[in-house]
């Protein structure tokens, strides 16, 4: 029985990801493979699939419920930059202030274009959508290997700006709060030495590729896009395109104790574009609704993986692989981190691995008396250490929108993703006696 659940539970794991690696949206992946660990680990399907508790159900219910609003106000608030021109007037800027005279500045300059507004609280997937029509000509002006791009994108926007700057607004920073009454701010010191190892590590690595590249001969080889994006007539100035991420940040930061501060920040954000951004968006009501609907699908597909998790680790084989884990000598926050970047690594979302230690592992180390603090931080570092995989809905957007294959690109952004978060922990692990 065993042997059977553990193989089981490897089974739907690699279902899942090939599943998913196959365009099969997770929303449907997920129950699917969670129905091959129901059945081979001898559970009542009906009770673990459809149960008002402890099921794959309530494990979408319950994450769906506590982040919704998240997901929907974010989408919002990153359809007012962008349909403003404020997102394309922040990146012209920068642009114009970093320069173009050498190919790691145009690196360098996309890089703190995705930092600035991932960290101003807008969505990665709009973040990829500003960037590609920045992105294209600069490359190919510096004549820099399209295959590169991953760097800048994921180094700004899958980085220190998700996991370790505090006050980060990222979904994967918000969910703890919710179970261990922590900040976004939480461990402060200890998450600014982590950022500046995340940005240290990437910004040497992405030198290294570039410097091989070049010495390689490589160039600008990828076809032109013929997605482009229609800007307005007119667009808010620099000041004005800024004033709602500085109110999102600001907001989080003043009012870090608040419980739900993120919504609040990005409510008043919202009401702010609204009125700043009235002159060049009159019709807000299409705006409103666009963003809505879609926020509904990533929310749900999080959600979907939660819920797998969810029925994951209600399994006896889960339980079999978990008790080796919780065996590896040393602190407990190492188990911990391999216990969520094993998750991250099987559903291919750190949002949903956070929400899954979230419900699952953090109350049996809250019981052991760690600092909620120094739990909060680590789950959402290791969350990511195994979050760039084929089947992740990041990675096959990214890839899509790009046009660039994963057999060509996805090494650039899981070295830098995964070994600087590894470092990161590291960096967290040695502090954490010294601070806590």
């Amino acid at each position: 029985m065993t042997v059977l659940a553990t193989l089981g539970v490897l089974l739907a794991i690699i279902a899942i990801i090939y599943w998913t690696s196959k365009n099969l949206h997770v929303i449907i992946a997920a129950p699917l493979a969670s129905l091959i660990i129901i059945l081979t680990n001898q559970m009542n399907v009906l009770e673990v699939m459809l149960g008002k508790e402890q099921s794959y159900m309530a494990g979408l219910a319950g994450f769906l419920i506590n982040n919704f609003a998240i997901f929907m106000l974010g989408s919002i608030l990153a359809r007012y930059m962008e349909a403003s021109g404020a997102t394309q007037t922040i990146a012209n800027s920068i642009l114009k202030v970093m320069g173009k005279d050498s190919p790691y500045k145009g690196l360098l300059a996309i890089t703190l274009i995705a930092s600035i507004l991932t960290y101003g609280g807008v969505s990665i997937f709009v973040v990829i959508f500003t960037l590609l029509p920045l992105s294209r000509p600069l490359f190919k002006e510096l004549n820099i290997n399209w295959a590169l791009f991953p760097l800048p994108v994921f180094l700004g926007a899958g980085t220190y700006t998700m996991t370790t700057l505090p006050g980060a607004p990222s979904i994967q920073n918000v969910i703890p709060t919710k179970v261990l009454g922590t900040s976004l701010t939480a461990t402060p010191v200890i998450s600014l030495a982590a950022s500046l190892t995340l940005l240290v590590f990437g910004m040497l690595y992405m030198a290294y590729c570039l410097k091989k590249s070049l010495a390689n001969g490589e160039t600008y080889t990828e076809e032109e896009d013929d997605t482009s994006v229609a800007l307005a007539d007119k667009a808010p100035n620099l000041f004005l395109s800024v004033l709602p991420l500085w109110s999102l940040i600001g907001t989080i930061f003043l009012m870090n104790q608040t419980p739900n501060v993120l919504a609040i920040g990005l409510l008043i954000s919202i009401i702010l574009s609204a009125l700043i951004f009235y002159p060049y968006l009159p019709n807000q009501k299409e705006i409103l609704n666009t963003a809505t609907i879609a926020s509904v699908v990533p929310a749900f597909a999080t959600s979907s993986t939660v819920a797998f998790g969810t029925v994951l680790t209600l399994s006896a084989g889960f339980a079999v692989i978990q008790e080796w884990i919780q065996q590896i000598p040393g602190s407990p926050l190492i188990s911990l981190s391999v216990s969520t970047a094993l998750v991250s690594g099987i559903i291919g979302s750190s949002s949903g691995a956070v929400g899954i230690a979230s419900s699952h592992f953090l109350p049996t180390y809250m019981e052991m008396g760690i600092n909620p603090e120094l739990l909060h931080r680590v789950v959402v570092v290791a969350s990511a250490i195994l979050t760039v995989v084929p089947q992740s809905g990041v990675m096959i957007t990214f890839h899509n929108l790009s046009r660039l294959s994963m057999k060509r690109g996805l090494k650039y952004s899981f070295i830098l993703v995964t070994v600087g978060h590894i470092l990161a922990l590291l960096v967290i692990l040695l502090l954490a006696p010294i601070f806590y």
